[in-house]
Parts: structure tokens; C-alpha cells; sequence
């Protein structure tokens, strides 16, 4: 691991144990237990269709400043009116200009799942998503040892998670099936391809589609970076996507609710006759 996800997973690594100095890891974890049961992060996006994930994102490392968004609850709530399948929420403070409370406010918004996005390197990470009512968290095979992912993979079953597990070359992709068979996680395994390399910060726009036959049919797979226009859903949708993970698209239009709408509808997997009597 180098460039920027070492750097950023640096960076949690100390934001954690900050957070762990002010709330032991057992009294984190009965707080959690006491929130409701969150939705299913895996169900939400199964279907014939292309489920679009879409993201609360103020800026990122390669970009810089992308969107104004004063109230990520709203933002959620319009992306739901859009079709949204589920919801993601970067919490990563340094690069993203994320926290915790944007996940407090959209979990509490909108009964869609919400996925906790950031670099959890750490068990505490996933009982914090659990108590900010987070459906799911991001797990990147890159910034994690094999035995770390499968030990985070099993907290995220303990605390009634689901896992999208980030994968960006094919031997990643093999880890991530690997991590979730030795972790004997329940449900569907939810496996990202990310077009964009991490250490780099580059994006590869066929990265989904040379990848996505190392992911067993059993899987959902999900394509995450470079999903800006509903031609982008079109390709990947062809290419085999279950789901697409869109950001910048998203908090930067003018109308979030009609954004998303436009990338449903060019995600269903419908013949023209079927468009016709739907």
C-alpha cells in the first residue's frame, strides 16, 4: 500500500484512536445495539435492474471542492424521490469533507440503506457506522491485510452490517470472495470494482468490464468512480453492473432527485415493449 491510500488510511488510523480515547470500544458497541435494526444493504440493491447508489460528496482528493451541501438529509431525500437504491455517505473528513453527523442525518432522513464510506481499518469504525444508523460499511481489499478483511467482515455480521467490499485488480477481486467464504458472512457477497486506483488517484474506464467476470454470478457487483451520465450506467449495465455508485453527479446538480431519476431509468434492463406498457 502507497500514495494516497496509505496516507489516508494513516489518517483514520489516528482520527480512530482519538475517537476510542473518548468512547471505549465497549460502551461504542451497547450504544449500537441499542439502535434499531438497520434495512438490508445487499437486498436493496437486487434486482433486474442497475440499482444506483447515490452519494453524499462534498469534494475529493483528485477534484478538490465538488458540491455546497448544507443538509445532507435533504439531499438524501431527494435522491430517494428519485429512485435511488441506496445511499452513500463519505465520512473521511480530510479529502472528502465528510463526518459522522452527515451519516447521523441520513440514516435518519430516509428508510433507504445507508453505507458508511471511508477507509475503516478498524473494528471500532464498523460499530460506529452501526450506532450512526448505517446500513453497511466500505471495505477496500487494497488498505487491508487478508486477515484483518476477514476479522472486519465478521464485525460487520455482528453488528447487523452489510459490507461493500472494494476490489481494483482481479487478485483483489479473489481476496474479497475469500474474505467473505472464511468469514462465513450471511447474505449475498456485495463486491465494488472501483475504476479509480487508489494509490494513483487515476481512473480506467474499462476497469468494471475487464473485471467483472472474476465476480462469481452469485455476487452483486457493484461499479464505483467515473459514473457521471446516464451513458455511463448504459455501458456498465451491458458490461454486467447490478449496481452503480455515483457521487459528483449527484451533489452537484441543481435538481438531485431529476440526476438520479435520468440513471435509473437508463439502468433498467427493459426491452422497448416493456417500456411501453409499463
Amino acid at each position: 500500500m502507497s500514495g494516497f491510500l496509505a496516507q489516508a488510511c494513516a489518517q483514520a488510523r489516528e482520527r480512530t484512536a482519538r475517537a476510542h480515547e473518548a468512547l471505549a470500544l465497549g460502551e461504542l458497541c451497547d450504544r449500537a445495539r441499542r439502535c434499531p435494526r438497520p434495512p438490508s444493504f445487499a437486498a436493496a440493491l437486487r434486482g433486474p435492474d442497475v440499482a444506483v447508489i447515490a452519494e453524499v460528496k462534498r469534494a475529493s482528493p483528485s477534484r478538490g471542492h465538488l458540491a455546497i451541501i448544507p443538509d445532507a438529509g435533504a439531499l438524501a431525500r431527494a435522491c430517494a424521490d428519485g429512485g435511488a437504491a441506496a445511499i452513500s455517505v463519505l465520512t473521511e473528513p480530510a479529502h472528502f469533507a465528510g463526518s459522522m453527523d452527515d451519516l447521523v442525518d441520513v440514516a435518519a432522513a430516509t428508510p433507504l440503506p445507508a453505507l458508511r464510506k471511508d477507509f475503516v481499518i478498524d473494528a471500532y469504525q464498523v460499530w460506529e457506522a452501526r450506532a450512526a444508523g448505517a446500513a453497511a460499511v466500505l471495505l477496500i481489499v487494497a488498505a487491508l491485510e487478508q486477515d484483518d478483511l476477514v476479522a472486519l467482515l465478521r464485525t460487520t455480521s455482528e453488528a447487523e452490517l452489510g459490507a461493500l467490499v472494494e476490489t481494483h485488480e482481479t487478485h483483489e477481486v479473489a481476496r474479497a470472495i475469500g474474505a467473505f467464504e472464511a468469514a462465513g458472512a450471511r447474505g449475498q457477497p456485495v463486491i465494488g470494482i472501483n475504476a479509480r486506483d487508489l494509490t494513483t488517484l487515476d481512473v480506467d474506464p474499462h476497469r468494471f468490464a475487464a473485471l467483472r467476470g472474476a465476480v462469481p454470478e452469485t455476487a452483486i457487483a457493484v461499479a464505483e468512480s467515473g459514473v457521471r451520465e446516464p451513458a455511463d450506467v448504459r455501458r456498465l449495465a451491458v458490461a454486467g453492473a447490478d449496481a452503480v455508485l455515483v457521487g459528483e453527479a449527484v451533489g452537484s446538480s441543481s435538481d438531485p432527485a431529476a440526476a438520479v431519476r435520468r440513471l435509473v431509468i437508463a439502468g433498467r434492463r427493459r426491452d422497448d415493449d416493456q417500456e411501453r406498457t409499463a
